[in-house]
């Protein structure tokens, strides 16, 4: 399936769920509501046509406004990329673990939960995972984020 028929399908069989992206650069670009996540996320990976079966890569983003999460999703069998994302409001962040539908996610979730303060709802093992157990000093990828020795460089445009 080319990238075009990849679009022309994601269009007619989940285009009420995803709206597609301009930035998707390599890859398509779809935002899902944080509502709909489970159910797309599950969809795309049972579909027969597009198996998306591999959970590449999770991130968080802060761009000052809200918050992103990120999901690069591929098919092992049908060799198609995908990514997702899910904007969150910056107050109150919150997202559904996809764990149980890809398990990568375990430790990508604890990397965007620790680093950025967003709340993976029913993750079952929500700890920290890069900082120290004591750490105390906010969430260190929040353009916000400061500690007393921390030298903050200007944004690059």
């Amino acid at each position: 399936m080319t990238k075009e028929e990849l679009a022309a399908y994601i269009q007619e069989k989940y285009g009420e769920k995803l709206t597609p992206l301009e930035s998707g650069r390599y890859d398509l670009l779809y935002e899902v509501s944080k509502d709909n996540l489970l159910d797309v996320a599950q969809s795309l990976k049972d579909d027969e046509n597009l198996q998306f079966d591999f959970l590449c890569n999770l991130l968080g983003a802060d761009t000052k406004e809200h918050f992103e999460v990120i999901y690069n999703i591929a098919s092992i069998y049908k060799n198609l990329r995908l990514d997702l994302k899910v904007i969150l409001p910056y107050d109150a962040a919150e997202i559904e673990s996809v764990q149980k539908i890809w398990p990568a996610a375990n430790w990508y979730e604890r990397e965007m939960w620790e680093m950025y303060g967003i709340e993976v709802k029913n993750h079952n093992d929500l700890k920290l995972l890069l900082l120290p157990d004591d750490w105390d000093q906010g969430f260190p990828m929040r353009k916000d984020w400061d500690a007393p020795d921390f030298v903050r460089l200007p944004e690059v445009d």
